[in-house]
């Protein structure tokens, strides 16, 4: 038979069932809309930030900056040997600035909001002295000319309410200077001011007073000289600083057009992890969309035995059976792709609005030609791949097909093989997530990853066989309070074991991943509920209300004005480096840890002295110190810091991983980069009343705009709630799956009541009532439902709980299970159920009798 006859038949089967059509589209639309929407938002935001940073150190030939964000900077004597070499290495003009990170005060006191953007400071350089963005344009106002003036970029000058002449509170994020009040002289427009960053500058002597201290500078910016391009300036420079290898230790030696590529290397990274978030819920919706259209078709096949067979009859070959089938695929593909690039750019387009209204930068929504290629892409290779065992099967349909009545889906008989192979797949998974959970660290978690998707594959296997048990047991409940209704739901149920799995298997899928992602995240609040009930002795926890470091004035604050305060004890990051590897610390200043937290010393002791080092078991394993141990840590400065393991320690989430001495805390971080770590503990004398100390310490600390003060419930709610608000994303990104899960099984419950028309007709016929028809498939669908949330919440927890075991090398104490959680997950099942089986029933229960028995 002619293809095109065969295109015809396929583009008329799918028009004269539009229904059919539609609820098979939508099985692709919401997987190929999350491909679009990620591809359309990340190209926007990347190309808004690109088009910014290409006006970054625009005039910057070569700039030099420290190696480590945490490094003081580049030495003074330095900068001196290149002012001395200008002539000779090729340099036209040479300006080196110092800045630090600050918090800013808005026009009603409370602190700028950011976003997460920077809040810099920085000094202030006269045209003729600067080069490039070191140039910042005053548009209102003058250069600050006192230590209580300051310049603020516009844009959050607006944002925060001030202008020319507004006095205000600017708060170091560095040195040791109480807050500072200060006056807006003028405003500045920065081509890279973007979203919610603040930029201000204080004049040069002043920025140097409050972020040097006279030996390093922060940035070194350079101009050619004509002739000169700019690597060949940045290779003179490079050669000029030191040994090659100690300057690519210490410093980063860049070309302006390599500033301008690492800045968007940098938003680059940022964006990849959005986009690889976004693509992993679609690859989610996609995969439970493919079972969905696989159903689909395999019932459609099944209805059109009868038009296959004669198809087949009246000459057309296997060949084009199946190509018809797939065409039809292909068909539904591309319009599901379409409809998916549509709603992909409105959720693209919401994303961008909230993502405005938070300060990032945008120029108008860009829709390339890879998201629409990528979107029609997956749509159609998605539907065919899903469509391709049912139009084989389709192709098997032998003419005498025509003469039956049947409409039995083709490969439904024994389920035999297909179980034995799950349950081997099965035993080697339930291997693999045993032997993983017995182990710590990355090792055994990918164990228990491949333990993970060998039980989901033996999940897909033997869910048909699993079904008509599980199912069964279900419909022998329900038989006596429904009766005959729902030994029918139940025999309707287990008919075709193969078709109820592939419903079931969606939201399989789905509350499988709330329960991992649930029970980690619970085992995590219960971690630090637990190490902050039984670890801390501290009245008070005092930290950033901007997630930052906190100044390191803070804690002298409280030691000198708060009478009431017994201990007071703040935590100061020290970066360094142990073989050439990163390796940060904490440094108790102010006394002993022992004084605010109970850990359990192992050997040695937790009081460190000036050059000793306390690290805990896992450090002390991964890096085979020993008690005793001589070990050379390395400054960001270069230099080398002596250090003894004085203490090994219980794995402890309160004190962290290390504990270094006051002494080498100070040669390892210089003054204008000491910053106050999280947390600064405070416990109150003998006999203090609590609500007596806060408010003390309230009142000497709120100078300091971004300090907030909570007890131990307090800082643990705040832990659950910061780890509650990631849970909720990811639930609202998997209700994707959930929402296609009920998608499919409207669609197949849609289905199957066309299928099985004559025999609601008869039903109808000899006594069911409209209302007993209804409740039939309310019960066939909450069945298949359950099942599918029976099996998600046990693979969950299978995966789970070895999965949180191997999770201990990172901290995690012990496995909490979601109990609530999964209670909820089974109830919504089952309403999850009666919802998707609303439109079906009820079109089932509006079935006539007559029509329905004398319906060829």
């Amino acid at each position: 038979m002619g293809s095109s006859v065969m295109r015809r038949v396929s583009v008329r089967s799918l028009s004269s069932h539009k229904l059919r059509l539609l609820l098979t589209v939508f099985s692709v639309v919401l997987g190929t809309s999350f491909v679009a929407a990620a591809l359309i938002f990340t190209s926007t935001v990347s190309q808004a930030f690109n088009s910014i940073f290409d006006s970054a150190a625009r005039g910057v030939a070569v700039e030099v900056t420290a190696a480590e964000s945490d490094a003081p900077g580049v030495p003074v004597e330095l900068v001196d040997e290149l002012r001395n070499k200008k002539d000779e290495l090729g340099i036209d003009r040479l300006v080196e600035n110092v800045g630090g990170p600050v918090t800013v005060a808005d026009s009603s006191g409370k602190p700028i909001q950011t976003g997460g953007a920077p809040s810099v400071a920085s000094a202030y350089l006269p045209p003729d002295r600067a080069i490039g963005d070191s140039a910042n344009t005053i548009v209102d106002g003058r250069a600050p000319a006192h230590a209580d003036e300051i310049l603020i970029n516009n844009d959050a000058a607006e944002k925060a309410g001030l202008h020319v002449g507004s006095t205000t509170t600017v708060v170091l994020g560095t040195g040791v200077s109480d807050p500072l009040q200060v006056t807006v002289v003028g405003l500045t427009d920065m081509p890279t001011s973007t979203g919610g960053f603040v930029g201000i500058a204080f004049d040069e002597e002043t920025a140097n007073q409050y972020f040097s201290d006279g030996e390093y500078v922060s940035v070194v910016d350079m101009s050619a000289k004509p002739g000169v391009s700019d690597t060949q300036l940045r290779d003179a420079v490079h050669a000029a600083l030191g040994d090659a290898k100690t300057v690519d230790d210490l410093y980063k030696v860049r070309t302006g057009d390599q500033v301008r590529e690492d800045q968007k290397a940098q938003v680059g990274e940022f964006l990849t992890i959005i986009q690889a978030v976004f693509l992993a819920f679609a690859a989610i919706g996609l995969l439970v969309g493919t079972f969905i259209i696989y159903n689909t078709f395999s019932m459609i096949v099944a209805q059109r035995n009868k038009e296959l067979a004669l198809l087949r009859a009246i000459g057309a070959s296997r060949k084009d059976v199946s190509r018809s089938v797939l065409l039809e695929a292909s068909i539904v593909g591309v319009i599901g792709g379409l409809v998916g690039l549509g709603l992909g750019i409105g959720i693209a387009a919401a994303l961008l609005a909230f993502t405005e209204s938070q300060g990032l930068p945008s120029n108008g929504i860009q829709i390339g030609a890879t998201a629409v290629i990528a979107a029609l892409l997956v749509g159609v290779v998605v539907t065919m791949l899903s469509a391709w065992i049912p139009a084989r099967r389709a192709s098997r349909i032998p003419p005498v097909e025509a003469m039956r009545a049947s409409t039995v889906e083709p490969g439904a008989g024994s389920l035999r093989k297909r179980t034995l192979a799950a349950a081997i797949v099965g035993v080697l998974g339930v291997l693999a997530l045993v032997v993983g959970g017995l182990g710590e660290g990355t090792g055994p978690a990918l164990i228990v990853g491949l333990g993970a998707l060998l039980a989901v594959i033996a999940v897909v296997l033997g869910a048909p066989a699993l079904s008509q048990p599980i199912v069964g047991g279900f419909g022998a409940v329900f038989a006596k309070p429904f009766g005959t209704v729902g030994r029918l739901a139940r025999t309707n149920a287990v008919r075709n074991p193969r078709r109820s799995a592939a419903t079931a298997f969606a939201l399989t899928l789905g509350l499988m991943l709330v329960v991992v992602i649930g029970t980690i995240g619970t085992s995590f609040k219960g971690t630090v509920n637990d190490a902050v009930d039984k670890g801390v002795t501290a009245d008070f926890i005092m930290s950033s209300t901007n997630n930052g470091p906190l100044p390191i004035g803070i804690a002298d604050t409280v030691r000198e004005k708060v009478p009431d305060a017994g201990v007071v004890i703040s935590q100061a990051v020290a970066t360094a480096k142990l073989d050439d590897k990163p390796f940060w610390m904490t440094a108790a200043l102010g006394g002993s840890l022992n004084d605010v937290a109970v850990v359990k010393t192992e050997q040695g002791s937790l009081d460190v002295p000036g050059d000793g080092l306390a690290v805990d078991e896992s450090t002390a394993r991964d890096q085979g110190f020993a008690l005793g141990d001589k070990v050379s840590l390395t400054a960001l400065t270069g230099d080398v810091v002596p250090v003894t393991i004085t203490g090994i320690y219980e794995d402890s989430e309160v004190i962290g991983p290390r504990i270094v001495g006051a002494d080498a805390y100070r040669k390892l971080v210089p003054v204008e980069t000491m910053r106050q770590a999280v947390p600064i503990w405070v416990k109150g004398k003998p006999g203090t009343d609590v609500d007596e100390l806060r408010s003390q310490i309230e009142d000497v600390t709120k100078q300091y705009l971004v300090v907030q003060i909570q007890d131990r419930e307090e800082f643990k709610n705040s832990v659950s709630s910061t780890v509650d608000q990631m849970l909720v994303t990811l639930y609202a990104l998997l209700a994707l799956s959930l929402a296609i899960a009920v998608l499919g099984i409207v669609n197949t419950l849609a289905l199957s009541v066309v299928e099985r028309k004559k025999e609601i007709g008869m039903l109808r016929a000899v006594g069911m009532a409209r209302s007993q028809v209804r409740r039939s498939i309310y019960l066939e669908s909450t069945y298949i439902a359950v099942f599918g949330a029976l099996l998600g919440v046990v693979l969950g927890l299978a995966i789970a709980i070895p999965l949180v075991r191997t999770l201990a090398y990172w901290g995690l104490d012990a496995v909490v299970i979601p109990w609530t959680l999964i209670g909820g997950t089974l109830v919504g099942a089952a309403v999850v159920g009666v919802i998707a089986a609303l439109w079906p029933a009820v079109t089932a229960a509006r079935t006539r009798p007559l029509e329905a028995i004398v319906e060829s």
